[in-house]
C-alpha cells in the first residue's frame, strides 16, 4: 500500500475510443517507487463546457519566429545519426542513436538514446513520423509508442510511423544510476518509499535526511547523466532525430509532462514545427520558474494540488446531490464526511486484517494517495466512492461488525500490493533527474515541512502530497545542474498552429494551464473539454476527432476554441452551481 505514483498519479493506459482505459501504457510502478506525490485552494465551480463540433486547425498569416542562430548551430552541426532499425517486441522496430552529452561540446562525451518505431500501416500514403512522449516525468516513450495504437485512430496508424524516444536517463536510453548497488539504493531510498508522503514530524525529518543522501548520490555516482537530463536536451535530441527519420519539420504528440517537451521544442525551434498536439498541459512558466519563486515546490507552482482538490470537491458535491440510492458515500454533507474520515485516519491509522490476507496498515497518507489516483481515471469515481464507503464503515466505532472480514477483503482487492521491480530500478532517479533539472528549487531540503504545510493549507489533503515530490531537488541537495536549461520565452509564433487540449476536471495538470498556454502561443488553438480524469484524449469523440484531424491536416481551418464534452459525467450531472 506504500508505492507512490509518478507525476500523473496512476499508471497511464491508452483509452479505447472513447471512454474507459485499458492495458497499461507504462509499467505500473513507474516513477512510483520513486518519490513523492501531487494539491488545491477552496474552489468555486466554473460553468459547464458546451459540446462542440470537432474540426482541425487554422494557419496564421504572420511569419513564424526563427530558431535562434546560436541554437541552430548547436543542433545543426551534429551529424545526422544513421538509425539501424532492428526487430523488437515482435512487431515493432528499435534503434539507438549516439548524441552529444553536451551540445556545447560536440566532440566531447556522448549519450545513447533508444527509439521504438511502430511502422505506418499504409506506407504508400505515409505523411511522416509522429514523435510521442507520455511525460512522467521520466516515463518510457518507447513503451508509450508500443501501446499507442490501442488509443489512436486508424488514419493516424495508416499515415504515420509512431516513434517514442526514451528521454536521457530513462528506460532503454543510457540510464541515470545514482547508487552502486541495489542494496545501497534500497537503504538510501527506504524512507522515501515507505509511505506516499510524510505526515508526522519524525517522518518528515526522515524524508529530509533521505532526500539529502539521494541528492548527494546523484551528484557523485550519477552526476554525468544527472547534469544532462533537462527537457532542453531532450528537445535538442528530438530535433536531431527528426532529421534522422527524414522529416523536414516535427510532428509531435505530448501528454502530461510530455506537453512541456512539446512547448520547449516549439519555442526553441518555432520554424521547425509541422504539428504539435499537447494534452494534459503543464504551465511552462511554473516549471521554468524564477529565483523569487523557488521556495515554492514546483508541483505547487504548477497548481497540481489545486486541480486535485477541485475535482474531489466537485465529485463529493455530485455524490451529495445524487443521494445514497446512487452514491453510497452520500449523506447531508459529503465534504464534511470526507473530512471526518481523513481526520480519523490521521489520528489513528487503520489496521486491515482478515483471515487469509496479509495484515496491513492504512494511513491518512494512503487515503490521500488513493483518492488522487482514482481521480486520474474518467470513471474512477466509482472506485473512489466504494473506497470511501468501506473506509467509513471500517473506521466507525465497532468497525464493520459481522461484515468486517468481507469489507477488508473487498477493499484490499481494489488495492493489490505493488510488485517490486526485478534488479536495479532507476525510475525514482529518472523522475528526479527531470524534475530537478528543469526549474529552480529551494536551497535546503529542511525547508520542505514548512512549504508542504503552506501548500496543504491552500489545497487541503493534496498540498503536502504534491509538495514532497520535489524535496530531493533542493539546491544544496541536488547540485548536479544542467547549465543550458531553456527558461523561455514561451510565446513564440510557430510555423504551424500548436493544438492545446484542456481537461476541465484534470486532477494533475490544471485546465487553467491549458488556457494560459493557448494564450501564450500566438497562433495556437485550444480544445476545451469538460472531461474527467488526467488528460482528455480518449475521453471524448470530439477531442479525439479534433486532435487526430489536426495531426493529419494541421493547416486546415478551425475556430480558435473548440468546446467538447467528456463521455463520462459522474452520476450524469452537470457541474454544481456556485
Amino acid at each position: 500500500m506504500t508505492a507512490r505514483p509518478h507525476f500523473p498519479g496512476m499508471p497511464r493506459r491508452p483509452r479505447t475510443r472513447h471512454g474507459r482505459r485499458r492495458t497499461p501504457f507504462v509499467v505500473a510502478f513507474a516513477v512510483a517507487a520513486a518519490l513523492l506525490a501531487l494539491a488545491g485552494l477552496a474552489w468555486i465551480p466554473g460553468p459547464a463546457r458546451a459540446v462542440g463540433a470537432a474540426a482541425p486547425v487554422t494557419a496564421s498569416t504572420s511569419a513564424p519566429a526563427r530558431t535562434a542562430g546560436a541554437e541552430a548551430r548547436l543542433v545543426d552541426r551534429v551529424p545526422t545519426p544513421v538509425l539501424h532499425w532492428t526487430a523488437c517486441r515482435k512487431t515493432d522496430a528499435c534503434a539507438t542513436a549516439r548524441l552529444p552529452l553536451d551540445y556545447g561540446k560536440p566532440l566531447g562525451a556522448t549519450i545513447d538514446v533508444a527509439l521504438l518505431r511502430v511502422g505506418a500501416k499504409d506506407p504508400a500514403h505515409r505523411l511522416g513520423t509522429l514523435f510521442v512522449n507520455p511525460g512522467g516525468p521520466g516515463d518510457s516513450a518507447r513503451d508509450f509508442a508500443a501501446l499507442l495504437p490501442q488509443g489512436v485512430s486508424q488514419a493516424i496508424l495508416d499515415r504515420f510511423d509512431i516513434v517514442g524516444v526514451d528521454p536521457r536517463g530513462v528506460g532503454g536510453s543510457r540510464q541515470i544510476r545514482c547508487f552502486g548497488t541495489t542494496a545501497r539504493q534500497a537503504r538510501a531510498l527506504g524512507p522515501l518509499t515507505s509511505a506516499p508522503f510524510p505526515v508526522t514530524a519524525a517522518e518528515q525529518l526522515s524524508w529530509v535526511g533521505a532526500a539529502e543522501t539521494f541528492g548527494r548520490a546523484c551528484a557523485t555516482t550519477g552526476r554525468q547523466v544527472a547534469s544532462a537530463m533537462s527537457t532542453t536536451q531532450d528537445a535538442r535530441d528530438m530535433d536531431v532525430l527528426r532529421r534522422a527519420v527524414g522529416d523536414g519539420k516535427l510532428t509531435y504528440l505530448g501528454e502530461s509532462f510530455g506537453s512541456y517537451l512539446g512547448q520547449v521544442y516549439a519555442n526553441m525551434f518555432p520554424d521547425r514545427v509541422r504539428a504539435i498536439a499537447l494534452d494534459g498541459i503543464v504551465d511552462p512558466q511554473a516549471i521554468a520558474g524564477t529565483a523569487a519563486g523557488a521556495d515554492q515546490p514546483v508541483f505547487d507552482r504548477m497548481g497540481s494540488a489545486t486541480a486535485s482538490y477541485r475535482a474531489l470537491h466537485e465529485l463529493l458535491d455530485r455524490c451529495g446531490r445524487a443521494g445514497p440510492s446512487v452514491c453510497s458515500f452520500a449523506d447531508a454533507d459529503p465534504q464534511a464526511r470526507f473530512g471526518r474520515l481523513a481526520d480519523r485516519l490521521r489520528a489513528h491509522p487503520l489496521r486491515l486484517a482478515a483471515p487469509g490476507v496479509t495484515t496491513t496498515t492504512y494511513t491518512y497518507a494512503n487515503l490521500v494517495r488513493d483518492t488522487e489516483q482514482w481521480l486520474h481515471d474518467p470513471d474512477g469515481y466509482v472506485g473512489l466512492f466504494a473506497d470511501l464507503t468501506d473506509l467509513a464503515r471500517l473506521t466507525a466505532a465497532g468497525g464493520a461488525g459481522d461484515d468486517q472480514a468481507a469489507v477488508v477483503r473487498r477493499f484490499l482487492a481494489r488495492h493489490p500490493a505493488a510488485q517490486p521491480a526485478a534488479g536495479y530500478d532507476n525510475r525514482l532517479e529518472a523522475f528526479s533527474g527531470k524534475v530537478c533539472a528543469d526549474g529552480p528549487h529551494a536551497a535546503r531540503a529542511a525547508s520542505w515541512p514548512a512549504a508542504a504545510a503552506a501548500a496543504d493549507r491552500a489545497a487541503p489533503y493534496f498540498g503536502a502530497y504534491y509538495a514532497w515530490l520535489s524535496v530531493q531537488c533542493a539546491g544544496s541537495t541536488w547540485p548536479a545542474q544542467d547549465e543550458a536549461v531553456y527558461r523561455g520565452p514561451f510565446d513564440r509564433r510557430t510555423a504551424a498552429p500548436v493544438l492545446v487540449i484542456g481537461d476541465l476536471w484534470d486532477p494533475a495538470t490544471s485546465d487553467d494551464s491549458a488556457v494560459k498556454v493557448a494564450g501564450l502561443l500566438p497562433n495556437s488553438r485550444l480544445v476545451s473539454s469538460d472531461s474527467w480524469g488526467h488528460e482528455a484524449l480518449g475521453t471524448s469523440a470530439c477531442v479525439d476527432d479534433t486532435a487526430f484531424g489536426y495531426l493529419l491536416r494541421p493547416l486546415a481551418r478551425a475556430p480558435k476554441v473548440t468546446h467538447c464534452r467528456g463521455d463520462v459525467q459522474p452520476f450524469g450531472q452537470e457541474p454544481s452551481a456556485t
